[in-house]
């Protein structure tokens, strides 16, 4: 059973994998926006260390041509739930992980400053797996009864907040069955 220290914005049982990209929020900022994210690395390809390696500054860009890119990056998420249905936490949840990028939600820009980021291990063709929408529910559901602002309507994919930008969680991300499960 999950459980969130919301003084530290910990979850547990997750395990713990430090980003050093991350800083604070804005003074007084409430959290009420959830940003579903997706990420494989290399592209399409599951169950490598090479998420944690981006998120902690240590992707090497040697190790695949799509790395070049991507490795000189300071990008984090709070969560990622791998195919398994593994949760790793890289950022407390009171603190501003830098997901989201050049955003805008309901008029309001830098959604960093507001929202929570879970990145699903996946891409935008290939279906999610069961586990994954098992654990994304159940930890939505604690996330919203420590953050109540987060409903339902202030639920989001990357591309909602960043459109023309980012296409993630993508089309095989299911929201139907996501949303009325919560």
């Amino acid at each position: 059973m999950l459980e969130l220290d919301f003084a530290k914005g910990l979850l547990h049982p997750a395990r713990q994998l430090h980003s050093p990209n991350y800083n604070e929020r804005p003074f007084a900022t409430e959290i009420d926006l959830l940003v579903i994210h997706n990420i494989s690395l290399p592209e399409g390809k599951f169950g490598t260390f090479y998420i944690d390696a981006l998120f902690t500054n240590t992707l090497d860009p040697m190790v695949h041509a799509s790395f070049a890119q991507i490795a000189p990056l300071k990008v984090s998420a709070h969560l990622l739930i791998d195919r398994a249905g593994q949760i790793t936490q890289y950022v407390p949840f009171i603190k501003r992980a830098w997901h989201a990028g050049v955003s805008t939600f309901m008029g309001r820009e830098n959604c960093n400053d507001y929202s929570i980021g879970i990145e699903l291990e996946g891409t935008g063709h290939e279906p999610y797996s069961e586990l994954q929408y098992q654990r994304l529910i159940e930890v939505t559901k604690l996330i919203q009864r420590h953050y109540p602002l987060i409903t339902k309507d202030h639920i989001v994919g990357h591309s909602d907040i960043a459109p023309g930008r980012k296409t993630d969680p993508g089309p095989s991300f299911d929201w139907q069955h996501y949303i009325t499960h919560l």
